[in-house]
């Protein structure tokens, strides 16, 4: 009673949702259950103390608790298992409490399963009985009948051999029916039906004659699809039966193929003649004379008053009224959606059908595509050739979006036509026009830029030649001081103005060109346009080639004219060869990055380097200003022509002033206080000019020239035609070099007097005083001057020297 009582203490003190939970998982391990009610297959345990194992022994258990255990582990295990057993029955009676009804309700349930399936037992045996009953009814029938069954399948096979020898009685009525009906599908599949029967029984009389009077309504009713297919007036699928019933009939599969073919080249043609005449060019001479003479005498017999009329009203323009957009869309709505509808109906007919049934094996599909093609082929290099004259008549490149819009409009079309005849070449062909089209635009753009550029040339030297310009119009051999500040466009105006507009030209060049690269156009996506239109058509045959024709165009007017510049203004080299420079240094690289980005050029292909078109540049800019020096040299006429030698230092400074416009100053080396001051010796050597007066005689010049040739011998040399560098003392000085020399061979040509030598002392004395300051090594002016009075000395016959303060005096009121 007391385990009883305390049982129900633990039982109420351990209620609630958490000792449920414990009490099943105890259950579950004890039955070897998982969480989702399945056993689990556990290792049997062999262990005989293992309380839980299906090997426990009792006894066992208990001689090894005994002789392991002390007496109070022995009480404290009895307590245990006490305590473990009565939980297990609390928590076996709480089960069944709470599992009441479900037991309830599985006994009724297992109640009335009993009776349920005790009547479909009943059920069953009675299904049996039936089944029974009716096999031995059929047994008995088979039975009765078994006799006469051979004699109504032998007259079932006769009824069936009748009703066939009707139906080939009735044959040659029933075709004639269909063809009054034009029932042509049902003629021709009941002739199908009966042909192999009449073929194999022709050998006797009456199916003979049935079989010549079926081939006679065959051949007839062949007769009117022929006719039905040459008039072409029926619909597709009229069409599509027609020949479908012909290859049926046997009828040359080739044949039909030609005669569709041909049917639709008429159709095609006049499409093609359509277009053909709005681009027919003007008629000959002779018959424009022809129908001018035929119109007049025609006129003056009616007496009427044509002759108020325009003469060429007759005569058929050169080019058609629509644009190049429009005859476009006229090819590709009427010939190409033509041509697109023909490969469509061609294909249903002779392909497609020709693909299933008996005529798959006759090869007819690879013969028809093969003609399809050879057709396509042909019509469309006539369309191409018309569409290529159409773009050649596209002369004009102030708008390019129509032309670009109809080669989109030419390509996408096309599309068609690829998908509709795989492996056709047309819209390859037609790829290769629009890259051609687009190549000869480019083409037509650089010849614009080059008249533009030629263009700007011309307006360059009209504008030097305006006798408002007093420096840039100011020749070399001007005369005069002139005013840079009065000139209303100076050098760098022309410059600034050309190279502006010669760029703004490219850009807008470049933006129309840009139009055949839209993200709306379907061919400027393609690899095979947008790479090799990119990179060789605009920045190979675009860009750089006008770059190249700029430097080389520039370059001729160093090799076109001679030494002394001919024709060509002295300024505007100068002005080139600065623009040859400005390009080397930065125009170059911007124009040829702006295409590359705007055009996103990839360098798959071999493209010209920015390096080498700026050394071009760079070259022609260096040859256009050592040919600006070489014109310079006019001081050698001013000498030799006698003119005063005040003149020379005027167009020096004029010089001066001319290339300090474009070009900056340069390097000069430090000038000595005396440089304007210093006198020249009128011998070569350094030695005084009154220890040679004295001891002059007829041999003195040798010793004089050998005493000059040893001076030269120690003296720096001077490279009188060597470049020249881009900054105007550099310029200058050339120019100064190859004058002086100038002077000096001028001088070595001629015998003097003495007034010729006092002369020549006079002016080189002048020239000192002016020219120091415009070179970059005065020592360089001195030596020069120095020779030249020298070598005058050499060749005078009376040589008198004039006193140095004379000469000073002289040109100081000079």
């Amino acid at each position: 009673m007391d385990g009883e009582a305390d049982g129900s203490v633990e039982v109420s003190e351990d209620s609630g949702p958490g000792r449920r939970r414990r009490v099943h998982g105890m259950l579950k391990l004890y039955y070897g259950l998982n969480e989702e009610g399945k056993s689990v297959e556990q290792p049997e345990s062999l262990d005989p103390c293992d309380i839980n194992g299906p090997h426990f022994d009792p006894e066992f258990y208990l001689n090894k608790l005994r002789r392991e255990c002390s007496l109070a582990e022995l009480m404290d295990q009895e307590t245990c298992m006490v305590k473990q057993i009565r939980s297990l029955d609390s928590d076996m009676q709480t089960l069944v409490y709470e599992n009441y009804n479900k037991f309830i309700s599985a006994t009724d349930t297992i109640r009335k399963m009993k009776n349920d399936f005790k009547k479909m037992e009943d059920e069953m045996d009675c299904l049996s009985a039936n089944m029974a009953a009716i096999t031995d009814f059929s047994a008995r029938i088979s039975g009765t009948l078994q006799d006469q069954h051979t004699q109504i399948t032998k007259l079932s096979g006769v009824h069936t051999l009748l009703r066939k020898l009707q139906f080939l009685f009735e044959l040659p009525a029933r075709l004639n029916k269909c063809l009054e009906l034009q029932a042509y599908s049902q003629a021709v599949s009941t002739h199908r039906r009966a042909r192999c029967v009449l073929l194999q029984y022709s050998h006797l009389p009456s199916f003979k004659g049935i079989q010549d009077d079926c081939h006679a309504i065959m051949d007839k009713l062949a007769q009117e699809l022929r006719q039905k297919f040459r008039d072409g007036g029926s619909s597709s699928k009229d069409l599509s039966e027609c020949v479908e019933l012909l290859l049926q009939l046997n009828e040359p599969a080739e044949e039909l193929c030609d005669k569709f073919l041909s049917h639709a080249r008429s159709r095609l043609e006049s499409d093609l003649q359509g277009l053909e005449a709005e681009i027919r060019p003007y008629p000959s001479a002779s018959a424009v004379k022809d129908a001018s003479a035929h119109r007049s005498s025609s006129s003056a017999a009616v007496g009427s008053l044509t002759d108020t009329s325009p003469k060429t009203s007759t005569l058929p323009s050169p080019t058609s009224n629509t644009d190049i957009l429009e005859f476009i869309d006229r090819g590709c709505n009427e010939f190409v959606s033509s041509l697109c509808l023909v490969i469509t109906s061609y294909q249903e007919l002779f392909i497609n059908h020709a693909q299933a049934g008996e005529l798959a094996s006759k090869n007819i599909p690879q013969m028809a595509n093969s003609k399809l093609h050879a057709f396509v082929n042909d019509l469309a290099a006539r369309y191409f050739s018309l569409v290529e004259r159409r773009i050649q008549e596209e002369k004009g490149v102030a708008d390019n979006s129509l032309l670009v819009r109809a080669l989109d409009r030419f390509h996408r079309r096309l599309q068609a036509v690829a998908k509709l005849l795989p492996g056709s070449a047309v819209p390859n062909k037609g790829t290769e026009i629009v890259m051609r089209a687009a190549t000869e635009r480019v083409k037509q753009y650089l010849s614009a830029l080059q008249s533009f550029y030629m263009d700007s040339l011309t307006d360059v030297r009209q504008a030097l030649a305006t006798p408002r310009l007093s420096v840039t119009g100011a020749s070399v051999g001007g005369s005069g001081a002139v005013s840079v500040r009065d000139a209303p466009n100076s050098l760098p105006e022309l410059l600034s103005s050309l190279s502006a507009s010669i760029l703004n030209q490219i850009k807008s060049v470049l933006a129309s060109v840009h139009l055949f690269t839209a993200k709306d156009i379907t061919f400027s996506n393609k690899p095979y346009f947008k790479g090799e239109f990119c990179s060789q058509g605009v920045r190979e045959s675009l860009v750089v080639s006008f770059i190249k024709f700029v430097c080389q165009s520039s370059r001729q007017f160093c090799e076109s004219a001679g030494d002394k510049g001919g024709s060509t203004p002295p300024a505007l080299l100068l002005l080139l060869s600065r623009l040859c420079l400005d390009y080397e240094t930065s125009t170059i690289s911007y124009i040829l990055t702006l295409t590359d980005e705007q055009f996103l050029v990839q360098h798959h292909s071999p493209v010209t380097p920015v390096t080498t078109l700026c050394a071009e540049a760079r070259e022609t800019a260096q040859k256009l200003l050592n040919h600006y020096v070489k014109v310079g040299f006019h001081l050698q006429c001013s000498y030799c022509g006698k003119t005063d030698i005040s003149r020379v230092v005027e167009d020096t400074t004029s010089i001066d002033v001319q290339v300090g416009l474009l070009y900056e100053e340069g390097v000069r080396k430090a000038h000595s206080s005396d440089s304007s001051k210093r006198t020249f010796s009128v011998y070569s050597s350094s030695r005084q000019q009154a220890r040679y007066a004295a001891s002059y005689t007829p041999s003195a010049p040798m010793d004089t020239n050998l005493l000059s040739n040893i001076h030269k011998l120690f003296s720096e040399r001077i490279d009188i035609f060597s470049s020249v560098e881009f900054n105007k003392v550099s310029v200058i000085t050339g120019i100064i070099k190859i004058s002086l020399k100038t002077f000096l061979e001028c001088v070595r040509l001629r015998t003097f007097g003495r007034y010729g030598l006092q002369q020549i002392q006079v002016d080189c004395h002048y020239l000192q005083m002016y020219l120091w300051r415009f070179v970059s090594d005065e020592n360089l002016v001195h030596f020069m001057l120095d020779e030249i009075v020298g070598s005058s000395a050499h060749r005078c016959l009376d040589p008198a020297p004039m006193e140095q303060s004379v000469i000073e005096v002289i040109c100081e009121r000079g």
